[in-house]
């Protein structure tokens, strides 16, 4: 199959990239509205589409443009519910923390909260913020000016024990788990079995579902319906 990328709306670009760019990182986002309701400091890049209309901006990207700082807070598997059920629409006057039942944690330099219970959070301010035209989408550049590491993953030589995390990331519409490490190179009989095995569903769905193109999805990640 070749595909003309001409021929193609948003929303089908779209499927074909969350179906082939795998897995893809996944993260909270937590900001403070404006309302109130190092020397070469390391960048994270996020991108904020808008809610399922199209059209209307998300409280997260609102948030960010008018108080220049947000977090990003890393999830685990204990946390992948509430991260489906913030995908929900809340409310612009919604404090989501307490709509997911989230315990908020300060942060050191910035306004913004922080997930208490998040592994690694890094509090950002912004650098840069990258309109995408012509949809509504941008994308935002963050200087890290603090991070914050839960004590049992930090070792030695500042690294990050990744295979305590319990992590899990972005398969198209849904998720997977990371629960198996590798270097390179494999036992050539290992990487054949692997090659040849279809991945394992770990919620006892069918091995062919898929929630995209259903009332539980849009393109945005946005769903206007409370995730069960």
């Amino acid at each position: 199959m070749i595909i003309d990328t001409a021929d193609l709306d948003p929303t089908s670009s779209y499927k074909l990239l969350i179906g082939s760019v795998l897995p893809r990182a996944i993260a909270w986002v937590s900001t403070a509205s404006s309302t109130v309701v190092g020397r070469y400091p390391p960048i994270l890049s996020i991108t904020l589409q808008p809610r399922s209309d199209g059209v209307t901006l998300k409280d997260s990207f609102v948030n960010i443009r008018d108080t220049n700082e947000f977090v990003v807070n890393i999830a685990t598997i204990g946390q992948a519910d509430a991260v489906h059920r913030s995908a929900f629409e809340f409310g612009s006057d919604v404090d989501e923390f307490e709509a997911l039942g989230l315990e908020k944690a300060d942060s050191e330099t910035i306004s913004a909260p922080r997930i208490a219970g998040a592994p690694i959070s890094f509090e950002c301010v912004v650098d840069r913020i990258i309109p995408m035209p012509p949809l509504p989408d941008h994308v935002v550049w963050g200087r890290v000016k603090r991070i914050h590491v839960r004590d049992d993953l930090y070792l030695s030589r500042g690294r990050i024990d990744v295979g305590a995390l319990g992590v899990f990331g972005r398969l198209a519409a849904e998720y997977t788990l990371v629960d198996n490490i590798f270097t390179t190179p494999l036992p050539d009989e290992l990487v054949e079995a692997a090659s040849s095995q279809r991945a394992s569903r770990l919620d006892g769905r069918a091995s062919d579902y898929s929630p995209i193109d259903t009332a539980e999805w849009s393109p945005s990640g946005s769903t206007t319906a409370v995730a069960k």
